[in-house]
């Protein structure tokens, strides 16, 4: 399995779970992002705690900076690493207001939220949506 990180090796058999969060991970375009909670509603499996618990336990060799918390905070432990992989793709950020602490930038969700359509721009655009196209 070469997408589990060097913690999970030990394990035989990557859970079907697991593997469909970790294709969803991958599928994501560079400078978008998709909540725990999207990844869920997109696998029409599972909530936010089970994709964060297998992202926690196996997404270490997959783009895991771009399954977020869906209030846009950079993942705790994790804040350094996953700003230089948004800065060098490009994904819109929130500068941090001075009451917050480090001075942590955040994600801008409305800009940087992608929906999981496979178009290039992985945007639909509000006449579409109104028309009902997915």
């Amino acid at each position: 399995m070469g997408r589990m990180s060097e913690q999970s090796r030990a394990v035989d058999v990557l859970p079907e779970y697991a593997e469909r969060v970790l294709d969803v991970a991958e599928r994501i375009p560079p400078g978008r992002v998709m909540t725990y909670g999207d990844v869920a509603e997109w696998l029409e499996e599972g909530g936010p705690r089970q994709v964060g618990g297998v992202m926690s336990r196996y997404g270490g060799a997959v783009p895991w900076w771009r399954v977020v918390r869906a209030d846009g905070v950079l993942l705790p432990g994790h804040e350094l690493d996953a700003l230089g992989h948004y800065r060098e793709e490009g994904t819109p950020l929130r500068g941090a207001g001075r009451a917050a602490e480090g001075h942590m930038p955040r994600l801008d969700m409305r800009r940087a939220r992608w929906d999981g359509d496979d178009r290039a721009d992985g945007h639909r655009d509000d006449a579409e949506r109104a028309a009902g196209h997915p």
